[in-house]
């Protein structure tokens, strides 16, 4: 099987670590797999002002959700939570009402930072939200990667084996996870046409 997985980089930074992850994640991705970023710098505030007329932005964002076979969430934790320009998105995703990009859609959440618990918190919450948007998600493994200086380059080089296995393996139990989620998928928009 091929698939094409999007990422959302939870941060906006220039100089995040979490980009160099999902560059690292891009570049440890088996043969016949392509990672595409869905970008969220762009989207304004959501307000339910916008459910009647959704801005171009917001459309190409849920647009690009519905074209991938599932979504890896990247992200940093900004003080034990999901960074407020995720949560932004997340919500833009899920609006408006019964239009929800990720019912269904397959996620994978991963993170690092320089501390030993890697965005566990931020993960758990994203979890949380997952879960009421209908999305299944990855449980295992759980990807909490602790970041040191130059372990991620910025054109994808991971300078640790045992952590470029790991991605690899990450990676592999996402497809799976796909895999199972995609022909049931297929099959209801088959009967939605």
């Amino acid at each position: 099987m091929t698939y094409t997985i999007g990422y959302i980089v939870g941060s906006i930074s220039s100089t995040s670590i979490n980009r160099r992850l999902a560059k690292a994640l891009e570049a440890v991705a088996p043969e016949g797999t392509t990672l595409v970023e869905i970008p969220i710098k762009d989207l304004p505030f959501y307000s339910p002002d916008y459910d009647a007329d959704f801005p171009q932005v917001a459309r190409d964002f849920k647009q690009a959700i519905a074209d991938v076979d599932g979504v890896i969430i990247v992200t940093p934790e900004y003080s034990r939570s999901i960074p407020g320009v995720l949560k932004n998105a997340l919500d833009w995703s899920a609006r408006p009402w019964g239009h929800g990009s990720f019912d269904g859609k397959p996620v994978a959440i991963i993170g690092t930072s320089g501390g030993p618990i890697g965005t566990a918190a931020a993960q758990q919450h994203l979890k949380a939200v997952f879960s009421h948007y209908n999305a299944p998600v990855l449980g295992q493994p759980e990807g909490y990667v602790q970041s040191k200086p130059g372990l991620f380059g910025e054109n994808g080089e991971i300078s640790d084996d045992t952590t470029a296995g790991f991605l690899r393996s990450f990676l592999e139990a996402f497809e799976h996870l796909i895999a199972r989620y995609v022909p049931a998928r297929e099959l209801a928009d088959s009967h939605a046409a």
